[in-house]
């Protein structure tokens, strides 16, 4: 397994990542546990996990992920080999049982985060607190245009930092990252943290594939010049880069058979971009997903891919991806698809 240096720290992490959205909905923690067994087997030894999983998200399951990751490691006394992330919910009003009626990145509500995640991960220090999106309204999750909104409510990032960087202080968090984040948030926090001696971001935990590079318009070059670097996820845009749902295929188990509510990637500009590079891949002798994740795990502006999976077998087939080197025929092949597909699924 390859490893890559998580920001400025002294961590290596590896440059795939295991995701657990899936876990305790989707996945039964006796399969989540033999995921991380295999997972760790194979040379991994960076785990993402967030208050919020798993998704979709209920009352009824909220922290359940955490809780499963914690149970493990307790069993296998293995925390010290792992980088363990994990995010705080922030403002929102679609999650109502998540800390009452006010979320927000103030520290009445990271202190209740972070000290409940701890106990849900039975660990004493987390190695990447992320916040899992803005607490200003900004453009994210899909949307490209911005639109100024109301930030009467919104925590400035200053204060957010002024608040982890207590918890730096007594070693309940070691680094922090943020997530569908944009390019102004991402330098307003780098510039308050040089500027007040605050954390520094280390990771930036973004959408970025086939289907969505738009990472690459304003913040890779920030992940790169500022040694923030990504953390890719929905790589596989939720399974549609293997090719399975091609052709209105909805094979039983799978997340978007499962959950009608994950669309983002079968629009059908998504469904004509997938066809193309799902016979790129085929076309060279590979499986689309390898193409897929092969094609992410390559970027220079990447710390790590983060790969979920609701089976063993699937999840060994997206670790062997580490070991595919993209032909300079396939690369610029990509970049034709990708010119006449440009980004159909942000």
């Amino acid at each position: 397994m390859k490893l890559t240096r998580l920001g400025g720290t002294d961590l290596q992490v590896s440059r795939i990542c295991l995701g657990t959205m899936n876990w305790g909905e989707q996945n039964s923690e006796s399969e989540a546990q033999a995921q991380l067994d295999y997972a760790v087997g194979q040379g991994i030894n960076f785990i993402d996990t967030a208050e919020l999983y798993p998704v979709p998200q209920r009352a009824e399951t909220y922290g359940r992920t955490e809780e499963i990751i914690g149970r493990w490691l307790r069993a296998r006394r293995n925390r010290e080999q792992v980088v363990l992330a994990t995010k705080i919910c922030g403002r929102a009003d679609w999650v109502p049982w998540i800390r009452g009626s006010r979320r927000r990145l103030d520290r009445a509500n990271i202190q209740k985060a972070v000290d409940c995640s701890l106990k849900r991960l039975k660990t004493d220090y987390i190695d990447l607190y992320q916040l899992h999106w803005p607490d200003r309204d900004t453009n994210y999750f899909g949307k490209l245009g911005y639109t100024p909104g109301d930030d009467g409510e919104a925590v400035p990032i200053e204060e957010t930092l002024c608040v982890l960087r207590d918890f730096v202080r007594i070693g309940k968090i070691r680094h922090v990252g943020v997530c569908n984040e944009t390019p102004w948030g991402v330098m307003t926090a780098l510039a308050a943290a040089a500027r007040l001696g605050l954390p520094r971001l280390e990771s930036i935990q973004n959408p970025y594939s086939l289907l969505n590079r738009t990472f690459e318009i304003g913040l890779a070059e920030i992940a790169h010049r500022e040694q923030v670097g990504l953390l890719a996820y929905s790589p596989l845009g939720f399974g549609v880069l293997s090719g399975k749902y091609t052709g209105g295929t909805r094979p039983a188990g799978a997340r978007l058979t499962l959950f009608d509510r994950f669309r983002r990637y079968l629009t059908p500009a998504g469904e004509a971009a997938t066809l193309a590079y799902v016979a790129l891949a085929r076309r060279h002798g590979m499986e689309p997903a390898q193409l897929a994740l092969a094609f992410v795990n390559s970027r220079p502006f990447l710390t790590s891919t983060i790969i979920g999976a609701s089976r063993v077998e699937q999840l060994a087939d997206n670790i062997a991806s580490i070991d595919r080197t993209l032909s300079a025929e396939v690369l610029a092949e990509i970049e034709g698809i990708h010119q006449r597909h440009p980004n159909p699924c942000p």
